[in-house]
């Protein structure tokens, strides 16, 4: 049996077939639609979620399954003090797979310890966010055709920006891969990713604080909103939130291939008038995550298709 806590948990070729299984799911859904058939995913949110809570949802209903769960830790037992461990072992008993979502860093790690079914981390405080990660490998590899060769800006909120952290540790096993690190000098990325991950694996990166003095020589950019949530004080946050804001203006310093990535919720960091361009890919990519969260519970369920 095989949990899903960090983007490293597959290997290269792993991830490679799991993204090659997202892409047969998209173009051949019917294939797909009873392969779950009695099979149960519980969600277990003790966050606030749309997207991730909503797509792996969705993700398990269009493979025929049904889901269970809560969607906040205040309508769960977690209110009445019942551990993370307690949990899961409960929640084994009555469902398939898991999908975790928790505000402290770890806790998704402690119930797959104690589980007796598959645990997906939905997301971990400041720490990881696997399934966003696979979503923005997916959506970069459909949009750009490889996931090598590339430069990417990863713009705004570094330091707190869990998707930022995971996807820098996912895409540094590729071949030529540059990053530019766009922020103010309060939300760089932590030192252990600049150290640990980029110098260690000796990859190109370079830290800038203007968006404009990046966006010509990027293949793709990632935007992030300001986390108000990650703030411990009103007054930083509101002086941080509208450091960024991508714009048409700004848009026409950029490649023509070069695609807006954004793991989402939008705040204000895109223009609306942004979603009109076709380079804006953050609505399509969210599809893909579906895709990819379909692939990752049958590579977990061990659900095997057959052409």
């Amino acid at each position: 049996m095989r949990h899903l806590m960090s983007p490293l948990d597959f290997s290269v070729e792993e991830l490679d077939k799991l993204l090659t299984l997202a892409n047969d799911i998209e173009k051949n859904p019917e294939k797909y639609a009873h392969v779950c058939d009695g099979k149960k995913l519980a969600t277990l949110f003790y966050e606030p979620s749309t997207r991730t809570r909503l797509s792996f949802e969705a993700a398990m209903m269009n493979l025929g399954g049904k889901v269970l769960g809560f969607s906040s830790a205040d309508s769960s037992s977690a209110a009445k003090g019942e551990s993370v461990a307690d949990t899961i072992r409960v929640t084994s008993c009555y469902a398939d797979i898991c999908a975790m979502r928790h505000p402290k860093e770890g806790a998704p790690l402690v119930a797959s310890m104690a589980s007796s079914i598959p645990v997906i981390n939905a997301g971990d405080g400041g720490h990881q966010h696997p399934t966003q990660t696979l979503t923005d490998l997916l959506t970069i590899r459909s949009l750009k055709g490889r996931l090598d060769n590339l430069t990417i800006g990863l713009c705004g909120d570094l330091k707190f920006g869990r998707t930022v952290h995971s996807l820098i540790e996912a895409l540094v096993r590729y071949n030529n891969v540059k990053f530019v690190l766009i922020s103010p000098e309060e939300l760089r990325v932590p030192s252990y990713i600049r150290e640990d991950v980029l110098t260690k694996h000796n990859i190109e990166f370079e830290e800038v604080e203007r968006l404009e003095d990046a966006l010509p020589q990027l293949d793709i950019l990632y935007m992030t909103r300001v986390q108000k949530e990650r703030f411990f004080n009103e007054e930083d946050y509101v002086r941080m939130k509208d450091f960024y804001i991508l714009d048409e203006q700004k848009m026409e310093l950029a490649k023509e291939d070069m695609y807006i990535l954004h793991p989402l919720p939008r705040v204000n960091e895109i223009a609306v008038e942004v979603d009109s361009d076709p380079r804006a890919a953050y609505f399509k990519q969210a599809q893909y995550g579906v895709y990819v969260r379909m692939a990752l519970i049958l590579t977990l369920l061990e659900v095997d298709v057959s052409c």
